[in-house]
């Protein structure tokens, strides 16, 4: 009798799951989906810009001073001995003349991919392959567009466009031990530092990582026949994928910089300070061919020296030193930007991430931005006296364009009130700004630097969705008086008279803030909300937009202030009256799947439900660069390690779990799961779980995602009560 039970209840929900999934299908697929922004590349005057139009089969150059096309620079159908129908990207030469273009992209990790690369002469409307011998990476054209540096299998190679002759850099380079120009993993994953290749102003001198990754050991990933692409020859046995991660308190990667000089083709290593565990997360020429700006950060992550390197000599001259009591801010040397004579780094030593302007010799001109309140991005400057940024000054839930000139005065450069993002061309005049709001999809225009619109090129009038509900801010104490910010969906006819289940929505990591006024495009949480749920979000302490103090407050305890706040939250909904507190789920991905586990043991009951995708589940489990920035090493601070460890905690887990995971996870891998399900099972704890074969990070390909949504819809509704 039991038996027959469990099958009629299956065939009942059967229909239901496949509903849901028909349901949902709108809100995972293109049709609210934004279209992307403009990418413009400006011509060293500042007057014209190259964009692809939206099929990438056209290259069109744009005046800036219009916004009007005025030439057709690449044609797919139209140019000479072209084997491609359309490109996945490109680039310009800085004098317009020739263009790098590349297809059938090939993806490595998140950011770096090996393609099949083309230069298109322009004048003589002619294709030719950049190289015969396999995909390359970063292609990178030298200043004077003559020629063209890219790595291949590790190694750096040199085309020479006027000759069509190609030469080797550098030998003894292979993926997995010593690579050069590329960066390593971790240096990708953790510095978004793909591209190491950087030309001196004058096209004399290439200048390069070497980084030895042999000490680092390798991590094996299996990969099985799987779906979606489905691959034979997995079969039957597995695959390996083995590549170098360096988990905490283990040797990472050593990287050296050298210098390879066209003329005598000599390669030098560069003569840079560093102690043994030291990182360079960027290199750059500044404008001066003789300095070669070199940023090292200890292996802690709080001290940053910023070298300048005369390639000749190899000789280095520290610029400047910056040292903090937890970790450099990301954007120190991510963001520094050098001009004629001086140069501008983002710093946070006030307690704000502010604006300063330094000499090229190293000298501290003038702090440019202050108060209580951050600057999001440097976007660039005229290289005398005004500067441009992002900034929150109006508020942690906004972001503006602004103008700031050497005499204080500040402008205000976007009017509208919510979240402007923006990049501006080569000699700052112009710059393309892209607004949203809550209830704005972006619009894309084309602008002056005083602000003026000179064109539109995008509303995204396309998108309505009448029931995915608009997103009411709201802010609250917590019992030590910290004030969080969130914001809540409610469904479309709300009523204060009912009680709605709750679908709380987070990541609660460093460098991302969620609660913000701009616009999200539908989801799987809008469709939930149109199924009757209040979805809610909330930025806990540790997340940016609010100072030193806010983003720093978790160093050495990664996880604890999070999950707290992220408990508090759910008390301080769940005393409001339309709420139904014994209805409460909580969702996260990768930090924010961590965050879920962290909270549901913490929580005691505070949560009906949670569901973790990708989580890191213990600190010893994920990369040193990341986990070292806020942790530091699990020798130095191993009771740290200890208190923020979901598995040491998974006996205290409370309430219906779903943990999903892609087999072929090279960020946080698989590992981290199965630890944790080993802990739940020695506790006894019964849980669900869904496992994608061959899926990274992102669990995504063919109808992956519907899939994985559709399983989260019908957990957490078969799960409320």
């Amino acid at each position: 009798m039991k038996s027959k039970i469990s099958i009629l209840a299956l065939l009942l929900v059967l229909p239901c799951l496949d509903m849901v999934a028909s349901e949902l299908n709108d809100f995972v697929s293109d049709k609210y989906r934004t279209k992307p922004v403009i990418k413009a590349i400006s011509t060293e005057d500042g007057e014209y810009f190259a964009a692809a139009d939206d099929s990438k089969t056209l290259i069109l150059k744009y005046e800036y001073k219009s916004g009007k096309v005025v030439d057709t620079l690449f044609n797919a159908a139209k140019a000479r001995e072209c084997p491609f129908d359309r490109f996945d990207g490109f680039d310009m030469s800085r004098d317009f003349k020739r263009i790098l273009l590349y297809t059938d992209s090939e993806k490595i990790y998140r950011r770096s991919f090996k393609a099949n690369y083309y230069t298109f002469e322009i004048m003589r409307n002619l294709v030719k392959p950049l190289c015969d011998d396999g995909k390359q990476q970063i292609a990178t054209f030298s200043p004077n567009g003559r020629m063209v540096a890219f790595v291949r299998e590790g190694n750096i190679y040199l085309k020479k466009l006027d000759y069509d002759s190609q030469s080797e850099v550098t030998k003894g380079g292979e993926t997995g031990n010593v690579i050069y120009g590329s960066t390593s993993w971790a240096y990708e994953e953790e510095f978004s530092f793909v591209n190491s290749l950087t030309w001196a102003p004058d096209n004399s001198t290439l200048a390069f990582l070497r980084t030895d990754e042999r000490m680092t050991k390798p991590y094996p990933v299996q990969l099985y026949g799987g779906y979606c692409p489905y691959m034979a020859e997995y079969s039957l046995y597995p695959g390996l994928f083995e590549y170098k991660y360096p988990f905490p308190g283990e040797e990472c990667a050593k990287a050296e910089v050298y210098t390879y000089t066209v003329e005598s083709r000599v390669v030098k290593r560069m003569d840079v300070p560093l102690q043994d565990n030291d990182y360079i997360p960027r290199i750059v020429f500044t404008k001066d061919s003789l300095s070669l700006a070199v940023m090292t950060l200890n292996r802690e992550q709080n001290i940053l020296n910023v070298y300048s390197v005369n390639p000749k000599s190899g000789t280095a001259k520290l610029l400047l030193n910056e040292k903090s009591s937890t970790w450099i801010d990301e954007a120190a040397y991510r963001e520094i930007t050098f001009y004629d004579n001086f140069f501008i780094i983002p710093s946070m030593r006030d307690g704000y991430r502010h604006l300063y302007q330094y000499s090229t010799k190293g000298q501290l001109l003038k702090q440019l931005t202050s108060g209580k309140w951050d600057v999001i991005e440097f976007l660039g400057s005229d290289g005398k006296n005004s500067f441009y940024y992002q900034g929150n000054a109006e508020g942690t839930l906004y972001s503006s364009i602004y103008k700031t000139d050497l005499s204080g005065k500040t402008t205000k450069l976007t009017s509208g009130k919510g979240y402007n993002t923006a990049y501006f061309n080569s000699d700052a005049s112009y710059f393309i700004n892209t607004f949203s709001n809550t209830s704005t999809p972006p619009v894309t225009t084309l602008n002056t630097a005083g602000g003026k619109i000179v064109k539109t090129f995008e509303k995204n009038g396309h998108l309505s969705c009448p029931n995915c509900g608009i997103k009411e801010f709201f802010s609250f104490q917590t019992a030590d008086g910290t004030v969080l910010n969130g914001y809540m969906i409610k469904p479309d006819g709300f009523s204060a008279d009912k009680k709605y289940p709750v679908i709380m929505t987070q990541y609660s990591g460093p460098g991302k803030q969620s609660v913000l006024d701009k616009w999200e495009s539908p989801d799987w949480r809008n469709y939930m909300v149109s199924e009757g749920y209040i979805v809610v979000c909330v930025d806990p302490r540790g997340t940016p937009g609010r100072g030193r103090d806010f983003e720093h407050c978790m160093y050495k305890k990664l996880g604890l202030p999070e999950a707290n706040d992220q408990i508090s939250a759910a008390k301080h909904i769940g005393s409001l009256g339309y709420i139904d507190k014994d209805n409460i789920t909580i969702f996260g991905w990768s930090f924010g799947g961590y965050t879920t586990l962290m909270a549901m043991s913490l929580g005691k009951g505070v949560f009906n439900s949670g569901i973790a995708v990708a989580p890191v589940t213990d600190w010893h489990f994920y990369d040193a660069i990341y986990t070292e920035r806020y942790m530091n090493t699990p020798q130095a601070n191993e009771s740290g390690y200890n208190s923020t460890s979901a598995v040491k905690m998974a006996a205290d887990l409370s309430g219906k779990l779903l943990l999903v995971s892609g087999t072929a996870d090279d960020n946080v891998h698989l590992a981290n799961t199965l630890q944790y399900t080993s802990a739940l099972i020695e506790a006894g704890k019964q849980f669900d779980m869904q496992i994608y074969p061959n899926k990274n990070h992102s669990i995504t390909g063919c109808d992956t995602r519907l899939h994985l949504f559709t399983r989260i819809c019908n957990f957490i509704k078969q799960n409320t009560k």
